[in-house]
């Protein structure tokens, strides 16, 4: 069965950085888009950064040149590093990935990780 796991969240001061990460468990055979959301105190969940299995990425505009995304197809993992942190950062930190695995493929996603950023 195929799992992912996020990691890498805590508590850090605004202007500090924070890097997440989200590896895939299972007998998987392919993963294409791997994407970053998260969600706020009271807000709906919000897409935040994918990359693409041939690297290619895409940002919130919020995020753009604070966050980096990348991966390690051999690790089946996704990282997301977080720059110049803001308290409005503060939210769940989850991961998405669409895998083709020895059950089908279907998108699934990790429980997520909390990120706190203090002022």
């Amino acid at each position: 069965q195929v799992q992912l796991v996020e990691s890498g969240g805590g508590l850090v001061r605004a202007g500090g950085s924070l890097s997440l990460s989200c590896v895939a468990s299972g007998t998987i055979y392919e993963i294409s888009s791997m994407n970053w959301y998260r969600q706020a105190p009271g807000k709906q969940r919000e897409w935040v950064a994918s990359i693409a299995a041939d690297g290619t990425t895409n940002y919130k505009d919020s995020v753009k040149g604070r966050f980096a995304i990348s991966r390690d197809n051999a690790k089946n993992a996704a990282y997301l590093q977080g720059n110049s942190l803001q308290p409005d950062d503060t939210a769940v930190y989850s991961c998405t990935a669409f895998i083709r695995s020895i059950g089908g493929a279907a998108e699934f996603r990790g429980r997520g990780t909390q990120v706190t950023v203090s002022s």
